[in-house]
């Protein structure tokens, strides 16, 4: 609201002129770093791109450390972390933030929350030993649960626990 102009006011308080931006330069990705293509660029080791994928591994460790079920060789931040991982992978499919049932899905694939077939035990024990230290290890982790069963449900993915080969990518 403007005031009278028989009202005095002190020099401070004086309407003062804006300053002017200029217009800015048109600007194009030219640094070294930047994507030139439309879209995030898709690679074996590049992992999958979501929404606050960090929070899957909070989820994993306040919600399941706890009823984890570990044989020798594997420690819970090791099952946790390529958990979350898979977890991640689930929820960018659908395009949301990571929740508990993804992280369930992952650690129900893998045994760990019990009810795992013998054979599965052991061929997780080599998948996620020392998972928590190396990036590569934890894309190998990913990398074996293929799309289909990202899809799954916990509860389907727990039925079909008994063929847990053609839950994953042997390879």
């Amino acid at each position: 609201m403007t005031q009278p102009s028989y009202v005095p006011i002190v020099e401070a308080d004086q309407v003062r002129p804006a300053y002017r931006l200029r217009t800015p330069l048109p600007w194009k990705a030219d640094r070294v770093a930047d994507l030139r293509a439309p879209g995030q660029p898709r690679d074996k080791d590049m992992g999958v791109p979501g929404p606050d994928q960090g929070y899957a591994l909070l989820l994993a460790q306040r919600l399941f450390e706890e009823r984890l079920q570990l044989a020798p060789g594997i420690t819970a931040d090791d099952a946790l972390t390529g958990a979350a991982e898979v977890a991640s992978a689930r929820a960018a499919i659908f395009g949301r933030a990571p929740v508990a049932r993804d992280v369930e899905m992952a650690l129900t694939l893998f045994g760990f929350l019990g009810d795992g077939p013998h054979d599965l035990l052991e061929w997780r024990t080599a998948l996620f030993r020392a998972a928590s230290h190396h990036y590569e290890q934890r894309r190998r982790i990913v990398d074996a649960v293929s799309e289909p069963t990202l899809r799954m449900t916990p509860e389907q993915v727990h039925a079909r626990l008994g063929q847990w080969q053609e839950l994953v990518n042997l390879s």
